[in-house]
């Protein structure tokens, strides 16, 4: 009796438990990608820290990760029991008022203790393995670096302080370039006052595990620290090898190699820290690999076994990069000349089969869907804008070329009719039909060829026309489009550049001429005032100075035309600044275009009123719809127009499949397949009216094809390797939006013509082709290959052909193709018409040279890297 019973257990647990006002050292709450960060407030609030201070020594030894010292690092667990252990989540039935109570007075008297308490952010990047076949500058990596590295072996510490204490003293005395606390303040991450060390950047391997819900584990055999500074030059190299498998921690349980890059700040792209550790961490996470670096008895051996490990590895990548290479030729070319190659009208007549299946669904998915109406009617008054006043730059451009022949209401009602034709029957509706830079050169070839050889120049257009449609129609009856799969990018970026320098030369010439007309006659005009001042009739004179010297014109045609190009780059690049929200940037953005014509229109109609401004002209005596007298020439006028057909049919073969092959990238994923012949056989029908009533000719145009089916589509944006590109995850592929804005466009032909359409300068006409011309060269890698000539090397972008292919053939290459757009723009800008003519035909001529000059010069895995296939 005189024994005290045992209290219950459920008396012990409601007896308040002594405080303990014990120190304890700060604790850090790391944020994962897959975990939530816990304010110290919740660790008081669920009792973690408290339970913390309960447990021995011992204990919560056992839960720190040893990386030294009585400082810790600990990764608060999301999902223990026990109340005793420091978990996030308890399984007390104590209601979360009681615990609050308990641990109020707790809280009072160690508030300072909390403020010891740190928030760790971590972020977890996956980055691609290096290509050491293709990837030139990995081999390269290995050669000069190795060299100079700094190679420890059988390193007996076991801390991860005292292991990288020894590496960085290594370095510090083989390098005078920085010193061992530099290296150590920027390689870990600590805080003030504190020797707790966590390293900053590091690079692993996973692998999965194959268990369900996807989980993985890292590979802790080795690891890749990497840091960068300002006073080094050069980057630096070091490689640890432990004497046994050490456990420095969390993820570093089992480590054996570690090592540790150090590069300059401002570095060339393919030489930052983050690129160099890639390049060793490819090796080391092969497992053949570091057995042989384990089984290396010295420095020298250990070496050579990364140089020969390397090279191996280059090796394998290149044979499987040429048998895969091989594999895709032998089928490119099975396609183009097997015997089951070039039969006619099957490739018509299946693409027409596999459009018609979906016919109807290419107008029911534009008014089905999330955000389909909305998609809709903003890509109908983008293409209203971007194809009405293109035709109106184009029609001024043809009315200088051919006296008025072809005029701007001509060509608008071109556009109106080849588009809501196309938009019906063509076969790809992402398609946008223009008249476009080259054939209004082409028509003015034949303009000054009819004038010199004296022949109606409706009959020669209707017959030069007819003939190139008849080539069209051969071409697409016998799959001659297939040729196209041995083009490159190399073909569409010449083309590409070669139309925006010639909208640059147009404008160009039209503000010559504008100076030549009203700038420069002053002079002329001040010199017969001098010589007419004996004459009584002075008014004559004032009368002829007023329409000679007119310099306020000259100088207002410049600021409209110039400022129209810098509005509308402006408006265009507004999404890449930070005003507005988001989606009004895209709203801008999307239509830079009209907004720049619009604005600069009206400053140039009404603020400048007072001042002549030069305005396109309509024409009326020039009928509209007219047939040609094609009966009219001579039997060698059909010679000459059978010439000139041939040549123009390359240019429509080479814009139109260009065109068509942009459009159908797998990219962009469409889902209704490609119909390159049937969209040339189409387009071959559609011109052949448009030459006999004396219309331009159209074909698909660039960029507004590929600018359609943006509008039409869901981007999203993903980083890769910090940087930031959108990717395209569906497209309402739709006839509706075509039809409806060239419908638009018909209707403004009656009654937006004259005005309000007439009220637009020439001068901003020209600076919307300068917009065009600059616009077209974003995303152009002959560009942006010319650019770096002139481009510091620290600068250089981290680009897929940077990386793979050696500098000076990079520079070769782009050589290549300089010469080759200055032997197109020769024959495109020559002032001899019969030489003029024959540039669609030089341009075709570029896709054999292609694949048997250029070869010769750089070898196929740097030409794939530099001019691959789309």
């Amino acid at each position: 009796m005189g024994e005290s019973s045992p209290e219950p257990l459920d008396e012990l647990e409601e007896t308040p438990r002594p405080r303990r006002v014990a120190r304890w050292h700060s604790v850090r709450v790391v944020c994962e990608k897959n975990g939530s960060p816990l304010p110290s407030h919740a660790l008081r609030r669920t009792g973690t820290l408290p339970a913390m201070r309960r447990q021995s020594a011992k204990g919560l030894n056992d839960r720190l990760d040893p990386f030294g010292g009585q400082n810790s690092y600990l990764r608060v667990p999301g999902g223990h029991s026990g109340r005793t252990s420091p978990s996030v989540a308890s399984n007390t039935s104590e209601p979360e008022s009681c615990i609050d109570d308990r641990y109020q007075d707790d809280d009072d008297v160690d508030i300072d203790e909390y403020d010891n308490v740190t928030l760790m952010y971590a972020k977890h990047e996956k980055i691609p393995m290096k290509d050491f076949g293709s990837e030139i500058r990995a081999t390269m990596d290995i050669d000069h670096l190795l060299n100079k590295a700094v190679l420890l072996l059988d390193l007996q510490e076991t801390s991860l302080e005292e292991i990288f204490a020894k590496i960085i003293h290594e370095m510090d005395i083989q390098e005078p370039e920085f010193t061992s606390e530099q290296v150590r303040s920027v390689l870990f991450t600590q805080d003030a006052g504190n020797q707790f060390h966590i390293l900053s950047r590091t690079v692993q391997s996973i692998c999965t595990t194959g268990s369900i819900g996807g989980s993985f584990d890292y590979d802790q055999t080795w690891i890749c620290a990497l840091c960068m500074l300002n006073t080094v030059q050069h980057r630096h190299v070091a490689i640890a090898r432990l004497s046994h498998p050490t456990n420095l921690g969390r993820t570093m349980q089992d480590l054996r190699f570690i090592i540790i890059v150090i590069a300059p700040s401002r570095a060339k792209g393919t030489k930052t820290a983050l690129e160099t550790t890639r390049t060793f961490a490819t090796l080391f996470a092969d497992m053949e690999i570091r057995q042989r670096l384990v089984m290396a008895q010295s420095v020298e051996a250990f070496r050579s076994t990364l140089l020969s490990a390397a090279k191996e590895l280059a090796m394998d990548q290149n044979q499987w990069r040429e048998r895969k290479s091989s594999i895709h030729l032998s089928q490119a070319k099975e396609q183009i000349f097997g015997p089951n190659a070039w039969y006619p009208f099957r490739g018509l007549s299946e693409e027409f089969k596999r459009r018609l299946a979906v016919y109807p669904s290419d107008f029911i998915d534009g008014v089905t869907g999330h955000r389909t109406m909305q998609k809709l009617f903003s890509t109908v008054v983008f293409l209203y804008f971007a194809c009405l006043l293109p035709a109106i730059a184009f029609g001024v451009l043809n009315d200088d070329n051919t006296n008025g022949s072809i005029n701007v209401r001509k060509v608008i009602i071109a556009q109106a009719i080849g588009g809501i034709f196309f938009s019906l029957c063509g076969g790809q509706p992402m398609i946008i039909l223009l008249t476009t830079v080259p054939l209004a050169i082409y028509i003015k070839v034949i303009f000054k060829i009819s004038q010199e050889l004296g022949y109606d120049f409706f009959a020669m257009y209707a017959c030069v026309g007819l003939f190139c449609q008849l080539f069209l129609v051969l071409y697409s009856a016998t799959e001659l489009c297939s040729l196209m799969k041995l083009a490159t990018r190399s073909a569409e970026e010449m083309f590409s550049l070669f139309i925006a320098i010639a909208f640059t030369v147009e404008s160009i010439r039209a503000i010559h001429n504008i100076f030549l007309k009203n700038y420069s006659g002053c002079d002329a005009t001040n010199a017969n005032r001098d010589n007419l001042t004996t004459f009584n009739n002075t008014s004559t004179v004032l009368e002829e100075t007023g329409v000679l010297c007119r310099r306020d014109t000259s100088i207002l045609y410049m600021l409209l035309m110039f400022g129209t190009l810098w509005l509308g780059l402006f408006l265009y690049n507004f999404r890449k600044t930070p005003y507005l929200t988001r989606s009004r940037r895209e709203w801008l953005a999307d239509y830079a275009l009209p907004a720049s014509v619009l604005i600069m229109s009206f400053t140039g109609s009404y603020c400048f009123s007072d001042i002549a401004k030069d305005r396109f002209k309509l024409r009326g005596e020039v009928p509209i719809m007219q047939p040609a007298d094609i009966f009219s020439l001579p039997p060698s006028g059909y010679f000459v127009c059978l010439l000139l057909g041939f040549s123009l049919s390359f240019l429509f073969f080479m814009d139109q499949n260009i065109t068509s092959a942009i459009v159908n990238n797998p990219q962009n994923k469409l889902k209704k397949g490609s119909t390159q012949n049937l969209d040339l056989f189409v387009v071959a029908l559609l011109n052949v009216f448009l030459s006999v009533f004396g219309l331009p000719w159209m074909h698909g145009a660039l960029p507004h094809s590929p600018l359609h089916l943006r509008a039409l589509a869901d981007v999203e944006e993903r980083v890769s390797q910090g940087h930031v590109h959108e990717v395209i995850m569906n497209v309402r592929e739709t006839r509706l939006a075509t039809l409806i804005a060239h419908v638009m466009i018909l209707f403004s032909t009656y009654y937006l013509i004259p005005y309000p359409l007439q009220l637009i300068p020439t001068s901003v006409l020209h600076g919307l082709f300068l917009y065009m011309a600059l616009t077209s060269l974003s995303g152009n890698e002959m560009f942006e290959r010319l650019l770096l000539l002139i481009t510091e090397q620290q600068a250089y972008p981290p680009t897929h052909y940077i990386r793979k292919v050696p500098q000076r053939k990079v520079h070769l290459f782009t050589a290549c193709q300089l010469l080759q757009l200055i032997i197109l723009c020769a024959f495109g800008f020559s002032p001899y018409p019969f030489i003029e003519m024959v540039f669609p035909i030089v341009c075709f001529f570029f896709l054999p040279i292609r694949h048997t000059l250029i070869p010769r010069l750089i070898d196929y895995k740097y030409l794939d890297a530099l001019d691959g296939r789309h």
